[in-house]
């Protein structure tokens, strides 16, 4: 399956997908064995497997797992050059636009070139925009970059529209893991007329409500991860409302 071309073909029919974040440091085999039969018969559309941080040494091993025991997609969310996969199917790959730090714009993608190119993975130019929480987030932190500020669409749709004519593919929102709030409707909504691109939203989602609102408001695809591994049942519930909006 062509990732890419499977979420263009998506956004033109008004199709909404949901994704499934697996950071590989909050899953053991026992665990993620649960999650992976809970998204099949919730019909989740995607994992993206990664994270700021990855401290365990089983980034292959989980990746492995989910390809034996479902055929969702699973798409690489790499916090390092370090999480490249050649078990997967894709990898976003991620240009910090909304920030101004060179080693997140260009500098580790010219570290991690050599072993992206030889993976054989579909390689998906992505610009991600950091948006402002409320609450520090993991990403922030690291990235050392600020995010663009909650209630400042005009920098986020320039931003994005930047991003897009740059080449990116898709543009990624992200309030970040843990974030108190998430985007707004009107953000997304903003930045989504004003890009041709498909819109992935995640960070501080989490209810099913809110995901609803999210694709009404122009998001693609909707991406869940920490208010998950808090609450399985939200996947059926979030799953549930996402495919919803597309049968309207």
């Amino acid at each position: 399956m062509n990732i890419h071309a499977s979420l263009v073909k998506k956004k033109q029919k008004g199709q909404k997908s949901f994704a499934v974040l697996i950071d590989p440091d909050g899953v053991d085999v026992s665990s993620l064995e649960a999650l992976i039969e809970l998204c099949v018969n919730a019909k989740v559309d995607y994992f993206f497997a990664g994270g700021s941080l990855v401290l365990s040494n089983h980034f292959d091993e989980v990746i492995q797992q989910i390809k034996e025991r479902c055929n969702i997609p699973v798409v690489l969310f790499p916090g390092s050059p370090s999480q490249v996969s050649k078990y997967a199917d894709a990898l976003l790959y991620l240009s910090l636009i909304s920030g101004r730090n060179p080693e997140l714009l260009i500098g580790q993608h010219v570290v991690s070139a050599p072993v992206v190119k030889s993976s054989g993975l579909e390689i998906v130019p992505t610009g991600y925009i950091v948006v402002d929480g409320g609450a520090p987030t993991t990403v922030s932190y690291i990235s050392n970059a600020a995010p663009v500020p909650a209630d400042k669409n005009d920098i986020a749709v320039c931003t994005a529209m930047a991003g897009e004519m740059l080449g990116m593919k898709l543009i990624y929102m992200d309030a970040g893991s843990g974030a108190k709030n998430p985007i707004t409707d009107t953000m997304i909504h903003a930045v989504s007329k004003n890009v041709d691109v498909p819109v992935i939203v995640g960070g501080g989602i989490t209810d099913a409500e809110k995901a609803y609102l999210n694709c009404k408001a122009g998001a693609d695809v909707i991406v869940i991860g920490n208010a998950i591994e808090k609450d399985t049942s939200l996947i059926e519930e979030v799953s549930r409302a996402i495919h919803a909006y597309q049968s309207l």
